[in-house]
């Protein structure tokens, strides 16, 4: 699968459409502080098609789309990775939770250990 490189665009443009965000980004709290005798489903649902026009329109700067260009390109990665079966991921959880039990039993009896010696020292 091969992934388009993103194209560089100019960075006025790219300055205009970081400002837009910007104020999309800025109005989001505005308008809710605006509108705070709707209904709470009517605000969330207005800030969040507004977060998707912000996105939007961050992808389209050379920033944003250099961004989407990893997204996309670890989504390939992703599909690629051998994901481990149950037994595998349950022998290693044991693994993990066994250490961890040992090694709070070592720390246990090397605090013990420490405190016996202090308390000797000290009297």
């Amino acid at each position: 699968m091969r992934i388009e490189q993103p194209t560089e665009k100019s960075p006025a443009l790219d300055t205009i459409l970081w400002v837009l965000v910007v104020a999309i980004v800025a109005a989001v709290p505005v308008l809710n502080s605006m509108y705070v005798n709707e209904s709470l489903f009517y605000r969330v649902l207005g800030g969040l098609v507004l977060a998707i026009v912000a996105v939007f329109v961050a992808t389209r700067t050379s920033q944003g789309g250099a961004f989407w260009h990893v997204v996309k390109g670890s989504r390939a990665e992703i599909r690629r990775v051998v994901w481990p079966t149950q037994s595998e991921r349950n022998k290693a959880t044991l693994m993990v939770v066994a250490v961890i039990a040992l090694m709070a039993v070592v720390l246990w009896a090397l605090d013990g250990l420490f405190g016996w010696i202090a308390g000797l020292l000290l009297g």
